[in-house]
C-alpha cells in the first residue's frame, strides 16, 4: 500500500511539472512595441531603424500571407522598364508631380567654372546676379566635361540617352540638349551663361496663380509680325530656350528629350551625324524650333487637355504683354526674357515685366541670332 501511494504522488508530481513547463508564461498577448493598443485599427510598422539602436528589431515569426484578391480589371501590370519605349522609360524614371514645389536649382553650362581664371570677366557679373537674386538656391555652373559624368549618373537607367548625348558632334548641340536633360531629371531653372537675372524667379509668376498648378514657365523669344518673318525665324511665335523654369518630369521635357534622342540615333545609324551632313539645322534639331513645336504639341494634346474648339496656335500668344497660363504652362511676354532688343514689342529692361537680360554673346543683331544656323553659313 505504501508503494501504491508513493507511485500516485510521484505521478501527480510529474504531471504537475509537465503542465508548468508547457503552459504559456503570460496570460496576455504581446503587442509590438510602439503600436497603439485596444482600438481595433491596423497600423503600418515602421521599417526604419530606431535612433540609438545598432541592429534591426528581430521578427521571430514569418510575415502574414496576403489574402487572395480578385484582379482589378482597371489596374494595369507594371511592365519592366527595359520593355518600354523611350518615352515610357523616361516617364518611369522621372515622374511628374504637378503639386510639388519648383526645385531651388539654377543650372548653367560653360567651358569653365567661375572659380577658374579662364571663366571670362564678361560673364562674372551676369553669373553672380543669379546667386544674388536667389539666396538659398543651389547654383551650379556645369562644365562640358562635368556634364558628361552628371548625365551618365542621372540617365544610367536610360543608356540610349547617354549614347545620344555623347554622339553629338558639336558643342552647341550638346548645350541645347543638356538643358532639357537636366530639367527633366532635376527641375529648377536653366539659363544661358550670358544671361543676367533682373528679378527673382519668385516674382515671375503672378501671386494670384497657385504654384501647385504650374509645371513649366517659358517666355516668347520671337514674335515677328512682318511678311518676311520666315527669312528671319523658324516659327511665327518662337519660344525661348535660353531661360526655362520647370518641375522635373514635365511632359514637354520628356517629349523633347525623346524626340532629340530618336533623331540623334537615327542620324548616327545612317552615318550622317556630322556637322556638314545632318539632315536638320541646329535650330530644328535641338534649338528653339523643336522646343516650340514640342510645346504646341503638348498644349494641343487631348491626353493632357480637354480640347474645346480650335487648336492653340501662335495667334494665342502674339502681341501679349502679360503672362498667360494655359493648363500647367505659363507663357511670359517677349519683354520678360528679351528686354531692350528694340523690336517685336519688347520693352526696356526697367519694365515691370522684364525678368532676365540676355546679352546674346557672339551675335550683333537680335534677329540674326539663329540665321547663320538656318542658312548653314
Amino acid at each position: 500500500m505504501p508503494n501504491y501511494r508513493r507511485a500516485t504522488v510521484l505521478a501527480i508530481f510529474i504531471l504537475t511539472a509537465l503542465y508548468l513547463l508547457t503552459s504559456p508564461r503570460s496570460s496576455s498577448p504581446s503587442t509590438p512595441q510602439g503600436l497603439p493598443q485596444g482600438d481595433g485599427s491596423t497600423y503600418a510598422i515602421p521599417t526604419g531603424r530606431p535612433s540609438g539602436t545598432s541592429q534591426q528589431p528581430s521578427r521571430p515569426y514569418p510575415p502574414p500571407r496576403q489574402a487572395n484578391r480578385p484582379n482589378n480589371p482597371n489596374q494595369q501590370p507594371m511592365a519592366e522598364p527595359a520593355s518600354k519605349n523611350l518615352r515610357d522609360k523616361l516617364q518611369y524614371q522621372f515622374p511628374y508631380d504637378l503639386e510639388a514645389k519648383f526645385p531651388a536649382y539654377i543650372w548653367q553650362t560653360w567651358k569653365y567654372t567661375p572659380a577658374s581664371g579662364d571663366f571670362g570677366d564678361g560673364f562674372r557679373a551676369a553669373e553672380a546676379s543669379w546667386t544674388e537674386k536667389h539666396p538659398g538656391f543651389i547654383h551650379e555652373v556645369v562644365t562640358d566635361k562635368a556634364a558628361v559624368h552628371l548625365l551618365m549618373y542621372l540617365y544610367a537607367s536610360v543608356p540610349e540617352v547617354v549614347e545620344a548625348y555623347n554622339a553629338l558632334p558639336l558643342p552647341v548641340l550638346k548645350a541645347d540638349f543638356f538643358r532639357y536633360l537636366i530639367l527633366l531629371a532635376r527641375g529648377g531653372i536653366y539659363t544661358d551663361i550670358d544671361t543676367a537675372a533682373i528679378v527673382s524667379t519668385t516674382d515671375w509668376i503672378p501671386p494670384e496663380v497657385p504654384r501647385s498648378t504650374i509645371g513649366l514657365v517659358v517666355g516668347i523669344e520671337a514674335d515677328p509680325d512682318r511678311p518676311d518673318w520666315k527669312d528671319w525665324f523658324s516659327r511665327r511665335i518662337q519660344f525661348c530656350q535660353w531661360t526655362i523654369q520647370a518641375k522635373p518630369g514635365h511632359p514637354v521635357l520628356r517629349d523633347v528629350v525623346a524626340t532629340i534622342t530618336d533623331d540623334i540615333l537615327r542620324m548616327k545609324k545612317k552615318g550622317i551625324l556630322k556637322s556638314n551632313k545632318m539632315d536638320k539645322s541646329i535650330v530644328e534639331f535641338t534649338g528653339p524650333a523643336v522646343w516650340t513645336d514640342t510645346i504646341f504639341t503638348y498644349l494641343n494634346n487631348p491626353n493632357y487637355f480637354k480640347m474645346e474648339g480650335k487648336n492653340i496656335t501662335w495667334e494665342a500668344f502674339t502681341g501679349m504683354e502679360s503672362a498667360k497660363k494655359v493648363g500647367d504652362v505659363v507663357v511670359l511676354p517677349i519683354t520678360s526674357f528679351s528686354p531692350g532688343v528694340g523690336q517685336m514689342g519688347a520693352k526696356d529692361p526697367d519694365d515691370p515685366m522684364a525678368f532676365v537680360k540676355h546679352e546674346f554673346e557672339g551675335t550683333k543683331v537680335f534677329p540674326m541670332l539663329r540665321l547663320s544656323e538656318l542658312t548653314g553659313v
